[in-house]
């Protein structure tokens, strides 16, 4: 028997689809892999504004590696990212939980969670600072008014991150949460009827059921999350400058402080692409374990 032709489809269900997708496809290429792609370019030159470049091939990598600031930088955005994704993970699923359901006045708190990710970080930061701040900030002034001292919010190394985690998992934490919402009100009602029926508690129910079906929700709020938390730069910006000395500098205002500061183009350029790469790797980890998940099943 001949085989039959493999139909490639009508206009409607092949170009069409591309047709609408071309504006939004167009807009990535010009303004982010074109923009990646010359990144990767200019870490391989001595890039200055003032001076030209000059191809050194790897040399800019190199001198990452032997930084210090490099490190310490480096070190600090692998401690904000540790302590903000989990942070915003078990929380934005925390809140979801309860507000996944309608009615009891959901909706208003879904708004009132979810509007701090609708202000500009740039305002967020600027505000905290001013609620945080040591002399003048409303939370000391109100810890001085029943004798308990103001406290270095934002001047001590430890003190200063931690409070950038807190603002940070503040902002965020509304917005991952209408994402678990979204997945929680796509489960279908009939698996926790018969989770019931069968006896189960609720630590049984969210455990075997909303757990495992959330999973591809929970895989992407992480890489968001992660993401985010690698590239932050505007809040930590405003609410510290990176300080007390380099305590809060993350890798991103490292990078840009080496190109627009000190007109070292190539050189963070080079560090953007190791950030790249990190990124990367944490994505995949990310996936992985997740499959890993589904194949133990």
């Amino acid at each position: 028997m001949k085989a039959k032709a493999r139909s490639h489809g009508t206009f409607q269900q092949t170009l069409a689809p591309l047709l609408f997708l071309a504006p939004n496809l167009l807009i990535f290429t010009l303004f982010i892999v074109v923009p990646a792609l010359q990144g990767i370019r200019m870490s391989l030159f001595k890039w200055s504004l003032l001076d030209g470049k000059t191809f050194v091939g790897f040399r800019n990598f190199a001198l990452a590696f032997r930084d210090p600031m490099f490190w310490q930088t480096l070190g600090n955005t692998f401690v904000y990212v540790l302590a903000v994704v989990p942070l915003v993970l078990v929380l934005s699923l925390a809140l979801a939980l309860p507000l996944s359901k309608e009615g009891g006045g959901a909706g208003f708190f879904r708004s009132v969670y979810y509007m701090p990710a609708m202000l500009s970080l740039i305002i967020v930061g600027i505000a905290w600072r001013w609620i945080l701040g040591f002399d003048l900030g409303i939370v000391n002034y109100a810890l001085k008014s029943v004798g308990l001292g103001p406290v270095p919010w934002l001047i001590k190394g430890s003190m200063a991150m931690t409070s950038l985690v807190v603002v940070t998992v503040w902002t965020r934490v509304g917005y991952f949460m209408m994402m678990f919402i979204g997945g929680l009100q796509a489960i279908p009602s009939t698996f926790y009827e018969a989770a019931r029926i069968d006896g189960a508690g609720r630590f049984d129910i969210f455990r075997r059921i909303t757990l495992p079906l959330l999973r591809p929700i929970v895989l992407v709020v992480a890489v968001l999350a992660t993401i985010e938390a690698f590239k932050a730069y505007e809040l930590i910006y405003v609410m510290t400058q990176g300080g007390p000395g380099s305590s809060t500098k993350l890798l991103v205002q490292y990078i840009y402080q080496s190109a627009f500061e000190e007109d070292r183009l190539g050189y963070a350029s080079a560090m953007s692409v190791i950030l790249l790469v990190i990124i990367g790797i944490f994505t995949v980890i990310q996936f992985a374990a997740q499959r890993g998940n589904y194949e133990n099943e």
